[in-house]
């Protein structure tokens, strides 16, 4: 892991870049997980049942509370290296250099296995509305291609690609929300999912964990630090309404589909076509037209997701080859796009190798390759939050008393502990997640504490071995992204 700390390009990230539209772009970016919903809330509804809008609007809440202490964090974190950044200033060197490995793994196997759950509504969507078979690892490959070409062209055309598409999805989900509405449901509305027995349900363990999950990636409001015109006012804000808006869009758009089926049989419906649900819902209440519009934007949406996913790791490989903790040619950027185009191919061919093995394997890109793959993903960033949330507590109140609040710390003492909590549940209620045997789901596991360990021994090594290096650790400042004409980061 270790390399020469990269020399300062005149072409490499540009402070400023992303200009007024900052706000919008932060959001639209953190708000990327809303492209897996019509996948992966049918599972959240069959497994802990009509409770599952409670579920997404408490993880909504908790991670507020967390957002209060991290955004008062950031304007004293140079890096641009997120939670590895404010780790390592609040529980020192070593624990960043360890969260910093946990995050490269966490991100990298969200994104990988996300294109299964792409694969998988693609295949569908070709053999229903175009009567063509085309194998799923052909499609993943495909994705994976794409992906890196929209990346490579640089973060603003990204940008442009993914608000489009995720405005689009987000329109196609209310109309089928509206549609039920207007009809009243299947067999009258009702608010049966907030109820004590719905919310507090031992079922709700489950919820929680695709919950959680479907927050993954809101603090890449600070992987873009760098390029806001002014980050102390704009990561805080669109952090909170990135945060605010997914808890409530997911909380009603999920009670809207238990209303479509009625909240007596909708978890029979989910467990009967969980591929279909959202489908089914729409055309019921919608029309089949809305049905077709919504498989094709399901698909690039999700492409737009994956698109958001591969910008916030290549951030985090950029960060920490700044840091001198990669190579340094992993961190170089184009010569005319000002991207971090190394970056973008290290973690494409990563994705085109795990991929490779799960297709040779004949698994389902569904159950296997989204789920497992996945899991030490939600678990790693998860984990990452919570030691988030304990390194702002001792910061403001070891490392710089000067900066802290009541406000901020107490956020900080009730996050770190709900974080834990959370993080408890989600393990306790893997098999849910996987639906794999008590083996499978031990190494899936296993793999958040072993990345961290492999990350502790390489800090130790590094402080011993390299010092400079070490020392740079959660402090680079970075290089600079160059703007385009429109003033939106190439």
């Amino acid at each position: 892991m270790a390399g020469s700390f990269p020399d300062r390009e005149p072409d490499s990230l540009k402070r400023g870049v992303l200009g007024t539209g900052s706000l919008v772009f932060m959001v639209v970016a953190a708000a990327a997980p809303l492209t897996v919903m019509a996948g992966v809330a049918p599972l959240a509804i069959m497994v802990g049942g009509i409770g599952a809008p409670a579920g997404y609007l408490a993880a909504g809440i908790v991670l507020t509370v967390f957002a209060v202490a991290f955004t008062r964090m950031t304007r004293h974190v140079g890096s641009a290296g997120a939670f590895y950044a404010y780790i390592a200033k609040g529980l020192g060197k070593g624990w960043g250099l360890a969260a910093a490995v946990l995050a490269l793994m966490s991100y990298n196997t969200l994104q990988i296995g996300v294109y299964g759950l792409l694969a998988a509504q693609a295949k569908a969507t070709l053999a229903d509305v175009f009567g063509l078979d085309v194998p799923w690892p052909v499609i993943a490959f495909v994705a994976v291609a794409l992906v890196l070409v929209v990346a490579w062209l640089g973060i603003d055309v990204g940008a442009k690609v993914l608000g489009v598409l995720l405005v689009l999805e987000s329109g196609i989900l209310l109309l089928m929300a509206i549609g039920v509405l207007t009809h009243g449901g299947a067999s009258g509305l009702d608010t049966k999912s907030f109820t004590p027995s719905a919310v507090f349900s031992p079922a709700m363990g489950g919820v929680l964990a695709f919950s959680f999950a479907a927050f993954m990636g809101f603090e890449s409001t600070v992987l873009y630090r760098r390029e806001a015109r002014d980050p102390e006012r704009t990561v805080p804000r669109a952090t909170y309404i990135a945060v605010g808006f997914m808890a409530v869009f997911y909380c009603f758009i999920v009670w809207s589909v238990i209303q479509a089926f009625g909240s007596g049989q909708v978890v029979d419906a989910a467990a009967g076509d969980i591929g279909g649900l959202f489908f089914t819902a729409i055309g019921t209440y919608v029309g089949p037209w809305a049905a077709t519009v919504m498989h094709l934007l399901v698909i690039s949406s999700v492409y737009a997701g994956q698109l958001a996913f591969h910008n916030a790791i290549t951030r985090y490989t950029h960060a920490l080859a700044q840091d001198g903790l990669l190579p340094a040619w992993i961190g170089k950027v184009h010569p005319r796009y000002s991207s971090p185009y190394r970056a973008s191919i290290v973690q494409s061919v990563l994705a085109v190798v795990v991929i490779a093995v799960f297709a040779i394997a004949g698994a389902d890109p569904y159950t296997k390759l989204l789920l497992w793959v996945n899991t030490p993903g939600v678990v790693g960033v998860l984990v990452l939050q919570t030691l988030t949330a304990i390194a702002t507590v001792v910061y403001f109140l070891r490392r710089n008393k000067a900066a802290s609040t009541p406000v901020a710390v107490t956020a900080g003492i009730v996050s770190s502990v709900l974080l834990a909590v959370a993080t408890y549940i989600l393990v306790d209620s893997v098999g849910l997640l996987t639906a794999a045997s008590t083996t499978v789901n031990v190494v899936l596991v296993s793999i958040v504490p072993v990345t961290l360990l492999i990350g502790g021994a390489v800090a130790v090594w590094l402080r011993k071995r390299r010092p400079d290096t070490y020392a740079r650790i959660g402090e680079a400042d970075g290089g600079e992204i160059q703007s385009t004409p429109e003033g939106i980061p190439a």
